[in-house]
């Protein structure tokens, strides 16, 4: 739960004392201090900014949100679940700034990482198929829908509900 900045002076801060405590010929403490550093140096890979951002998505601060998710320089070196909810934030956030090709590309890839629950996976499928409705392409957004609705009993009502319009609007716009 730190920022980039934070990460790498709080490393630096453990990498110094590391050098203290090998001056000091404790080396056991010198040990844990190169310890915590590298915890740390591995987060910043592994973990990033995720959780900050998460929060700031999570009220609705989506320039904040994006500015936090902006400081993470290779997403794909992120954990397979830190990588979905990324790409999930991300697609999240281009839906804000109302830029729908990102956006879609976004929910694509969170869809084959996994997410928090059967239901953040269905509402990436969800957006897609929206977005797809609104550019035309139903076919595309009849094959994201039967992934979605391929979830069954484990999706809950308010996504079943969702599901059920946009099939409707589907068949609108197919006939």
């Amino acid at each position: 739960m730190f920022t980039n900045k934070a990460r790498i002076l709080t490393a630096a801060a453990f990498v110094l004392l590391m050098a203290f405590f090998i001056y000091r010929q404790t080396y056991e403490l010198a040990a844990v201090a190169l310890l915590l550093a590298g915890f740390l140096v591995w987060g910043y890979f592994k973990e990033g900014t995720i959780v900050l951002a998460a929060k700031q998505f999570h009220v609705k601060d989506y320039n904040k949100a994006e500015a936090l998710l902006l400081q993470i320089n290779r997403p794909e070196w992120l954990s397979r679940k830190r990588r979905g909810f990324y790409e999930f934030m991300m697609g999240g956030v281009s839906l804000y700034k109302q830029e729908y090709q990102a956006a879609e590309q976004h929910y694509e890839v969170a869809a084959q990482y996994p997410l928090r629950s059967v239901n953040d996976h269905v509402a990436a499928l969800v957006h897609i198929v929206n977005i797809n409705i609104r550019q035309g392409n139903y076919e595309k957004a009849r094959a994201y829908l039967q992934l979605a609705e391929g979830k069954g009993e484990q999706v809950n009502a308010k996504m079943k509900a969702v599901i059920a319009k946009l099939e409707q609007e589907l068949q609108l716009h197919t006939k």
